[in-house]
């Protein structure tokens, strides 16, 4: 543009020389027109400067904003991806929230029926002592106690009571006592019954090997004369002999070894319902594996 404003003026002053002759007023015109002209030509070339310097400054800031918009969307693309993250895992939590909250509930009505079943198992053990208490009461105290031991009646029979000393045949007294405990036993159904023998710790001699033999062939005795003399279900009954190894009082002294001579006949309500409900449940199954 300088230049071609350069060129103007020089045409327009040559023009003015060639024509005529001229004057001394219009050739110092002319002069001074050219003197302005280089003037505007300088001053548009400093503006054009400075708009170029703007604009190149204003390309860098929009370069920096270009910049800083790509890290915007670059934090939004992250956050969105962490907001989907952790959708997934509140999703994730709130179901195995559920899922706790649900076993918990079952775990709950479990710990309910077991609880419930095991006050119906205890209201049936005292229940149990109580008839047999009832229908034994007529024997001596010494000879035949009823009691309650590990959820369970315990019907002690002492040797003297049940058997002559050495042998495993019942006396008299012996099979009445048994005749009144199995009228119990087959008016109540749902009982169980085991039946112990027990001897003390002096060695035998006769028709018995040892007090194993001795303790086992009394015990298979009392299942005898409850099953076949009284008619007891023989499904409900075991035997099973001890001999001396389950004293209840010491055998150094005559009046221990008589109370370890005895005879137990254990009696519980049938637990069938109690152990299903335990092996459903997920702590019953773990560990019965």
């Amino acid at each position: 543009m300088k230049k071609t404003v350069h060129f103007l003026a020089f045409v327009a002053v040559t023009a003015t020389l060639a024509t005529s002759c001229v004057s001394s007023g219009r050739y110092h015109a002319s002069l001074s027109a050219l003197e302005s002209a280089r003037n505007d030509s300088a001053r548009l070339a400093t503006q054009v400067a400075q708009q170029k310097a703007n604009i190149d400054k204003l390309n860098g800031q929009v370069s920096d904003l270009n910049g800083q918009v790509d890290g915007l969307n670059k934090k939004v693309d992250d956050l969105t991806n962490r907001t989907g993250q952790l959708s997934t895992e509140s999703a994730n939590r709130q179901k195995a929230l559920s899922q706790s909250q649900q076993e918990l509930a079952a775990n709950q009505k479990r710990l309910t029926e077991l609880q419930a079943l095991m006050d119906q198992q205890k209201r049936a053990i005292l229940d149990i002592r109580k008839k047999m208490s009832d229908a034994l009461v007529g024997f001596n105290s010494k000879d035949l106690q009823v009691a309650i031991k590990n959820g369970k009646v315990y019907v002690s029979l002492s040797e003297n009571l049940l058997f002559p000393s050495g042998s495993a045949v019942v006396n008299p007294k012996g099979k009445e006592a048994l005749g009144k405990l199995a009228g119990v036993l087959n008016n109540n159904s749902d009982i169980t019954v085991m039946i112990e023998g027990h001897t003390d710790s002096i060695p035998i001699h006769g028709r018995y090997q040892d007090n194993w033999d001795l303790s086992t062939a009394r015990a298979t005795s009392i299942v005898r004369i409850l099953t076949k003399d009284y008619m007891v279900d023989p499904v409900r009954v075991e035997a099973s002999g001890h001999s001396s190894y389950d004293p209840v009082q010491t055998n150094a002294t005559t009046e221990g070894r008589a109370l370890n001579r005895r005879t137990e006949i254990i009696l519980s309500p049938r637990l069938d319902e109690l152990y299903r409900l335990i092996e459903s449940s997920p702590a019953g199954a773990t560990s019965k594996n």
